[in-house]
């Protein structure tokens, strides 16, 4: 029996990166996957046809997270396609990265709206169908800088501190009613981004890291599939750090 057999999940800004490798490893496990990305293009589709492939149900819906109207539509159509909404995950997000008194008000406004406002807008519309099913699991993708902080992200690390706050007070709000609301905050993880910076500082980066090495996307998806599946039916308003050990 695979542990995601008969759920649906839900995940955002997975056409790449860590949230394609959740849907990746969420369908190998038997999850039907809906996803969604800004834009849905030939990279996007290559994704529904990879996850599709693994002999699961899978769309893409083009969607701007931070939009709440947009979100409500795409919500109702993957409950109308999928029959449930079991597993939530809120992947999407970006960064503009820059030093406090350099960042501009645009820079700070975007990466609140992407990573924190899409979540509340994915969480709010997902309730009503997990309270009627009376079970369901919500993920939110933090950061091990929304737990310490890192010079220069400022608006970054607010927003991932704000994703774990509000799954704590969603776990609180929702526990009553069959809902689990858990955190995710991955460290350094070895993507395109990271395995594009000088070799100095990645070393520097590793030297830090208690298991001497950078964790993978695979790392985060196996964490998410604990989160999701019913082997966590105990676990809500977690944070799960998944840094090889950097934020002890």
């Amino acid at each position: 029996m695979k542990l995601l057999e008969g759920k649906t999940a839900l995940i955002t800004g997975a056409a790449r990166g860590i949230g394609k490798a959740i849907a990746l490893k969420f369908a190998e496990e038997g999850a039907n996957v809906a996803f969604t990305d800004l834009v849905i293009d030939e990279n996007g589709k290559a994704t529904e046809a990879e996850i599709a492939a693994k002999g699961v149900k899978a769309k893409a819906y083009a969607s701007n997270a931070a939009d709440f109207a947009q979100t409500e539509e795409v919500v109702k159509q993957v409950k109308e396609e999928f029959g449930s909404i079991d597993i939530l995950v809120n992947n999407a997000g970006i960064t503009k990265d820059g030093l406090m008194l350099r960042m501009t008000e645009q820079q700070w406004d975007a990466v609140i709206a992407v990573n924190l406002k899409s979540a509340f807008n994915f969480i709010h519309a997902s309730i009503p169908v997990m309270m009627r099913q009376r079970s369901g699991s919500i993920i939110n993708m933090a950061s091990v800088v929304g737990v310490h902080g890192n010079a220069g992200q400022a608006n970054y690390a607010a927003s991932k501190a704000g994703l774990i706050a509000l799954a704590k007070s969603v776990g609180q709000e929702m526990g009553p009613k069959g809902i689990r609301a858990n955190a995710i905050a991955p460290g350094f993880i070895d993507t395109a981004m990271t395995q594009a910076l000088p070799q100095d500082i990645r070393k520097e980066w590793i030297s830090k890291i208690p298991l001497r090495r950078g964790g993978t996307v695979e790392d985060i998806a196996n964490t998410a599939v604990y989160l999701g599946s019913d082997l966590s039916s105990y676990v809500t308003g977690q944070v799960i750090q998944v840094d090889g050990g950097m934020n002890m």
